[in-house]
């Protein structure tokens, strides 16, 4: 199917791609089909929503920046994503793009999470994680800073 996005102009979207949030993502519960879509030449990727054009988020894999970062799935999320091997799962985090870049934060308490086998994905909201909303890509992650 051909859908019009925010980052890629139009392009061909494959039904196998296509990635369910029963729930939406907190703000935009309306969404519930994403595609990712890769940014050419950089690390990140775009969670775009099928239906809504302008709704489209950049993400990151966290641990390629914050190597100590950890997400504990608990049974409700495991469950709602039908995660059935630590291989099904991948986890982005989005991010908020700031002029200059240096000021680009991640959303490290609430990571996206993906299974990548039965194409389910839900933000899973880590409460008392100490992680924070809004943390510096240069900077380090809680745990790094414990050390």
């Amino acid at each position: 199917m051909n859908r019009q996005t925010k980052f890629h102009g139009e392009i061909e979207i494959a039904l196998e791609n296509i990635y369910t949030f029963e729930s939406g993502i907190p703000g935009f519960l309306d969404e519930k089909q994403f595609c990712l879509l890769a940014l050419e030449e950089t690390p990140f990727v775009v969670l775009q929503s099928i239906t809504t054009k302008e709704v489209a988020f950049i993400m990151l894999s966290p641990f390629d920046i914050f190597h100590d970062y950890e997400v504990k799935l608990t049974d409700e999320v495991l469950s709602t994503l039908q995660i059935e091997a630590e291989k099904e799962v991948i986890t982005f985090v989005i991010l908020t793009i700031h002029e200059p870049f240096k000021k680009t934060t991640a959303n490290l308490q609430a990571p996206i999470i993906l299974n990548i086998s039965k194409k389910t994905g839900k933000q899973f909201i880590m409460n008392g994680s100490g992680y924070m909303t809004k943390h510096l890509l240069n900077e380090p992650s809680v745990e790094q800073e414990e050390k």
